[in-house]
């Protein structure tokens, strides 16, 4: 081969190498999302969006993952190892409080990972020390397997449930001449009649001095003591 012509088939080398796609890997379609749902948020997030953001097409993501469910499954599973786990308390009934109140704490700085799990049935395996330690410090004491296990089940309902409130208020102040929400409707008179709701019209102007000093980690030991209390009796 001459040098003219290795020269000119290097080149014609390089056109190639330069109009072929990159190769996508599952690293960077994680990663690339996980970003944009740190920074925008699950509705931001799209195959359309994520294709334009990795410099793909959408077809070509559906090689890695079979739609945005398992994507996000993908994104969700190690987030929980990058965090530090907290010192726990000796005393089984403070550790039970402890994990509680982190798990809710944490979920609370990503909120993109509540949304996930509004999927249903879907965790990251390295949170799952979190639900040990609940079943475990449940049962040290004194309750039974059946017991333990709904502890956690009412634990983790009302962590979820007040991330997912308080992602509504973020959205409502947002949005604040929109409409009228609860607990603003009762002042209303179209919204509220004081002889069908005579406690929550007469609560209406004390109902934000009623909640101003709610903390989760109160309620959490109020809900942790209760259970113990019920479950106690029982032994089951």
């Amino acid at each position: 081969m001459t040098k003219d012509v290795a020269q000119n088939t290097a080149k014609e080398q390089r056109k190639r190498a330069v109009g072929r796609p990159r190769r996508l890997e599952l690293e960077t379609i994680v990663a690339t999302a996980r970003r944009v749902l740190e920074e925008e948020g699950v509705a931001a997030l799209s195959m359309r969006r994520l294709a334009k953001e990795v410099g793909s097409t959408p077809m070509a993501l559906y090689h890695h993952v079979q739609d945005k469910d398992e994507l996000l499954m993908h994104v969700l599973v190690g987030t929980a190892r990058t965090l530090p786990r907290p010192d726990l308390p000796a005393d089984p009934r403070e550790r039970l409080l402890a994990v509680a109140v982190h798990m809710h704490d944490m979920l609370r700085r990503m909120p993109w990972v509540v949304e996930i799990l509004g999927l249903g049935d879907v965790t990251d395996r390295h949170a799952l020390w979190m639900v040990e330690e609940i079943i475990d410090s449940a049962m040290r004491c004194g309750l039974g397997e059946r017991r333990a296990v709904r502890m956690y089940r009412t634990l983790w309902h009302y962590v979820y449930g007040e991330l997912v409130f308080q992602a509504a208020m973020a959205r409502r102040a947002e949005q604040p001449d929109r409409r009228r929400y609860f607990p603003e409707m009762l002042a209303s008179p179209d919204a509220a009649d004081p002889a069908q709701l005579p406690r929550l019209t007469a609560l209406a102007d004390r109902w934000q001095e009623l909640t101003e000093d709610y903390t989760v980690a109160e309620e959490l030991a109020a809900i942790i003591d209760g259970l113990l209390a019920r479950g106690n009796g029982g032994g089951e």
